[in-house]
C-alpha cells in the first residue's frame, strides 16, 4: 500500500520533505481490531511535533496521521461493534486502559506516533477506538473533528465555563475555528474573544461569531473568565494571562510547545500573571469518551469545519504550509 513514512527526526527549517512516499505491506487486523481503507486524514500540528522531535515516536519508521476517516475493510476475530463497510473515524487515542482517565495512563498509545496512522491507504485500530461518523459530515469535514475538534471539546470542558461568562481563544487555526462554533452553541450568552497574529484569521473569527478579534499582544475590551490557548508558542501564554480576570482559568490546548521563544517565560510575574487565584490547566491527550460525545454534539449543531485539501503524496507540502503559512481552518489529505 502507499504511505507517507517518517524515518527520523528532522528540522522543517532545513527540509521541506520530512516524509518519504513509499510502498509498505498491507497491515492485518489482530483480535478485536478492524482494518480500515482510509479515505482522508487530517493534518495536525502534532505531526510537526513528531517530525521535529518534541514528541518522539518510540521507533522508526512510523506512518503519521491521527485524524482518520475510512471504511471497515476487514474485521479481526471477536469484533462485534463494527462490520465491513462501516464508515468510522480514528483520533489521537489509538488504545489505552478504557477507563475514564485513559488519557493520562502510561498505557496510552497515540495514533501515528506510537503506532502507524492514517497517512496511508490502510490502517488498523481496535474497534473500541473507532467511531461511527454521523452522516451529516463529508469525509473531509469529519477528519478534523477527530482531533482538532475533540481535543478542543475537552479543552472547553476544562475551562469550567458557565453560560454568560466570557471566553478567549488564542490562535485561530484548526482547533479554535471549531471550538468557537461549539462554544456559541453550548454557551449562547457568552462572548467569545479571539487573539490571532494574522488579519485574515481575525476576520474569519468575526465571520464565525466572535465578539471581538485582535492581535496576540492586544488587550481585550474586558478581562476574560476563561481562555483556551491553541498556539505552539510560549509568548501567547503570558499575553493570555494578562487578559484573564481574577479567578479565571487558562487552558493550554497543546501536546508540546516549541522552544523558539521559551525565554519569554523569564518575563513571568507572579503578581501580574498568576496572583488573584488565576489558574493554568493543560490538556493531556483525549479520551475515547471525549470523541464519542463530541461527534454527537457536532452533528446536532452542526459544526462545519473549513478544510483545504491535498493529495496523499502532497503531505510534505501540507506540513510545510502548516508550519510556515497563516492557517485558516484545517488541512486534509485525500487518500485514493
Amino acid at each position: 500500500m502507499k504511505a507517507m513514512l517518517l524515518t527520523k527526526i528532522v528540522s522543517l527549517r532545513e527540509t521541506d520533505k520530512p516524509l518519504e512516499f513509499v510502498n509498505v505491506p498491507l497491515p492485518q487486523p489482530k483480535e478485536g481490531e478492524v482494518l480500515l481503507k482510509v479515505s482522508v486524514c487530517g493534518v495536525c500540528h502534532t505531526e510537526l511535533d513528531e517530525i521535529e522531535g518534541r514528541t518522539v515516536p518510540p521507533k522508526y519508521p512510523v506512518i503519521p496521521g491521527h485524524e482518520v476517516i475510512g471504511r471497515v475493510e476487514k474485521c479481526g476475530a471477536n469484533v462485534s461493534k463494527m462490520k465491513v463497510g462501516d464508515r468510522v473515524g480514528v483520533g489521537w487515542i489509538h488504545s489505552s486502559t478504557g477507563e475514564i482517565d485513559e488519557n493520562i495512563s502510561p498505557e496510552f498509545k497515540a495514533t501515528g506516533r506510537d503506532v502507524n496512522g492514517g497517512y496511508a491507504e490502510y490502517m488498523t485500530v481496535g474497534e473500541d477506538y473507532a467511531y461511527h461518523i454521523p452522516e451529516i459530515f463529508s469525509d473531509a469535514e469529519a477528519a478534523p473533528l477527530l482531533c482538532a475538534g475533540a481535543v478542543g471539546y475537552r479543552a472547553l470542558k476544562l475551562t469550567n465555563l458557565k453560560n454568560g461568562q466570557s471566553l478567549g481563544l488564542t490562535g485561530f487555526g484548526g482547533s479554535a475555528h471549531i471550538v468557537i462554533q461549539l462554544a456559541r452553541h453550548l454557551f449562547p450568552e457568552s462572548a467569545v474573544y479571539v487573539f490571532a497574529r494574522d488579519e485574515e484569521a481575525r476576520q474569519f473569527a468575526l465571520e464565525l461569531g466572535a465578539t471581538w478579534a485582535g492581535d496576540i499582544t492586544d488587550r481585550s475590551p474586558d478581562k476574560l473568565d476563561a481562555i483556551i490557548d491553541t498556539t505552539p508558542a510560549w509568548k501567547p501564554i503570558l499575553e493570555a494571562l494578562n487578559n484573564l480576570r481574577p479567578a479565571g482559568r487558562l487552558v493550554i490546548n497543546a501536546i508540546r510547545k516549541e522552544d523558539s521563544d521559551k525565554e519569554t517565560l523569564l518575563n513571568l510575574s507572579y503578581h501580574d500573571h498568576l496572583w488573584m487565584e488565576r489558574e493554568v490547566k493543560t490538556v493531556a491527550n483525549v479520551t475515547h469518551y471525549d470523541i464519542a460525545e463530541f461527534l454527537t454534539i457536532a452533528a446536532e449543531i452542526p459544526i462545519k469545519p473549513k478544510v483545504e485539501l491535498y493529495e496523499l503524496e502532497e503531505a510534505n507540502r501540507a506540513l510545510t504550509d502548516l508550519k510556515r503559512a497563516p492557517v485558516q481552518g484545517a488541512k486534509v489529505l485525500l487518500i485514493k
